[in-house]
């Protein structure tokens, strides 16, 4: 193939080119996952207030809203509100918008935050809520809900639940949300919310 062929566009390509139309749209949407995002932080910080083990570094954190363009090639929104991250020790919700895929909620605990919740956290997910996603990666930093990444807690065997639990330095819970659901978004968000707190508390 030659250099030129590379660089070629399809009919389909071009037309997309010389239309601004789609490209506002997106700013448009975007701008409204911020907003909706910056609008959850008051249901957070009242989550949080009912968890009398965290320290002021969880708590007295400011949210930090910010998108990208390249998660596997598409774009995204993400809130971490709270957000404690240090090179061993990390205490996160994650709330992320992931373009034609979800919504989601992540807890993620590593260090000293993981060794002192791990067994209440095992406690709560046996209660059984069947909606809870737990973190199976060796690698904490995947966001995408595949098979290797995340899988049903309720759906795991006993020796599963047990190995996801203990295998790691790190725990990563998770809650999924379809597009599709957009405009009930700040409600299912906001549930969304004191259900991964309760599994600290």
């Amino acid at each position: 193939m030659s250099p030129t062929t590379k660089i070629m566009l399809s009919d389909q390509e071009l037309s997309l080119v010389k239309d601004a139309s789609w490209i506002l749209t997106k700013q448009v949407i975007i701008q409204k996952v911020f907003e909706m995002f910056a609008e959850r932080t008051g249901t957070i910080n009242s989550c949080l207030q009912q968890v009398n083990h965290l320290g002021p570094e969880i708590k007295n954190t400011a949210p930090k809203i910010y998108k990208g363009e390249q998660y596997m090639q598409l774009p995204y929104v993400m809130m971490d509100h709270p957000r404690f991250f240090e090179k061993d020790h990390i205490f996160a919700i994650r709330t992320m918008f992931w373009w034609a895929n979800f919504f989601s909620i992540t807890l993620h605990i590593s260090g000293k935050y993981r060794d002192a919740m791990a067994e209440m956290i095992r406690a709560n997910l046996s209660a059984g809520d069947n909606e809870i996603y737990i973190g199976v990666h060796e690698d904490q930093w995947h966001h995408h809900f595949e098979e290797n990444n995340y899988r049903r807690y309720d759906k795991l065997t006993p020796v599963e639940k047990n190995q996801f639990l203990q295998k790691n330095r790190f725990i990563k819970l998770a809650l999924k949300f379809d597009i599709d659901e957009w405009n009930s978004m700040p409600m299912l968000l906001d549930d969304g919310y004191k259900k991964i707190i309760r599994m600290i508390n």
